[in-house]
């Protein structure tokens, strides 16, 4: 229990509190406003001092929260660019894979050839040859010596040994490769032979006076039961021709259709076609004589290359070419007819 004494005490000092508050809330120059100036200057100045000297502190702080934030996100960030690029990658490669398939199947649609698909595993010397690749098919899937090795461009090489799940193939650029060529427009034949580099080969005509020009594509013309070589294959095409008609060497530079230094799906041509394709597996636009002639033209545009000259449907052009020298003959022949029948028609009648 408060004393009297006391509670006037507190009573004074409510009383002067509402007062003071019920003078501050009126405004103006009361007489505690010089103090409330006073008071508001001094913890202004503390306050703007305050911060001036925490201020490096918490922003320090701040500083550090936002980098560690964004170090976060720029690992998040790195992570998922770098599972992008794999899966673009993962795409990419497959897509190429796709699409050597597809020039694979092409070939061998057209050719008509029977072949095993397989995946070159390792490139490498082997043995006594400089350019050899390792492909993932063997033995086990029907894979013998002596079995060409083709891809969607042509002719790769040939199986130089097998094993159970592999074979190892000479590439048709080696040094001690050779194999019996055609050229596409003129029939001419040679052998092709390897150089030892990648992007080129020499013919070497049998014909000292055959016409080979530059852009001629060269097939091959077979072996005995398709091995080592399968015929109509696509071997390459002429880029220099050393030496003139007649003499007696002459060679031909050869650019090879197949990159060996790009090689990812093979196919082994277990089983040659049982008619030689010819030219017809030649690539667009690779089969197209030099000078042009009627045959030829009418069948370039549609892919099967120069084998239109000697197919079927192209029989009816060179007929129609060839046409006006027979009529010209049989008139001529249809002319002297009546003649002899007329000298000879007297010596009927005199006889009677």
């Amino acid at each position: 229990m408060l004393s009297r004494r006391t509670r006037i005490l507190l009573a004074v000092l409510v009383v002067a509190s509402l007062t003071f508050v019920i003078l501050d809330l009126r405004g103006g120059d009361g007489p505690f406003s010089g103090i409330r100036n006073v008071g508001s200057n001094v913890l202004g100045g503390l306050e703007r001092a305050a911060a001036t000297v925490f201020s490096p502190i918490t922003g320090a702080t701040g500083w550090w929260s936002d980098m560690r934030d964004q170090a976060n996100q720029i690992d998040t960030l790195r992570q998922e660019n770098d599972q992008l690029r794999s899966d673009l990658q993962t795409v990419t490669n497959g897509q190429a894979r796709a699409d050597a398939l597809d020039a694979l199947l092409r070939v061998a649609s057209v050719g008509q050839y029977r072949f095993v698909p397989a995946e070159v595993i390792a490139v490498g010397p082997a043995q006594d040859f400089s350019w050899t690749i390792t492909i993932d098919a063997g033995r086990n899937d029907g894979i013998e010596q002596d079995m060409s090795v083709i891809n969607g461009q042509g002719l790769v090489g040939r199986v130089l040994k097998t094993t159970a799940d592999t074979a190892t193939v000479v590439l048709l650029v080696d040094s001690s490769s050779a194999v019996g060529g055609r050229v596409a427009t003129t029939e001419e034949i040679g052998i092709v032979a390897g150089t030892g580099r990648q992007d080129e080969m020499e013919f070497q005509l049998l014909d000292p006076m055959a016409d080979v020009r530059v852009g001629d594509a060269l097939v091959t013309f077979g072996s005995k039961g398709g091995r080592p070589f399968a015929p109509g294959l696509p071997i390459g095409e002429i880029s220099e021709i050393e030496g003139t008609p007649g003499a007696l060497t002459r060679v031909a530079k050869v650019t090879p259709f197949v990159d060996v230094s790009q090689l990812s799906v093979v196919g082994v041509v277990t089983r040659p076609p049982r008619v030689d394709p010819r030219d017809s597996v030649l690539p667009k636009g690779d089969s197209l004589p030099a000078t042009p002639t009627p045959a030829p033209l009418g069948g370039a545009g549609d892919g099967t290359g120069a084998d239109s000259s000697a197919s079927p449907s192209a029989a009816p052009e060179q007929e129609t070419a060839a046409t006006p020298a027979p009529t010209k003959k049989k008139k001529k022949k249809s002319e002297t007819a009546p003649t002899q029948e007329t000298a000879a028609t007297p010596a009927p009648s005199e006889n009677g």
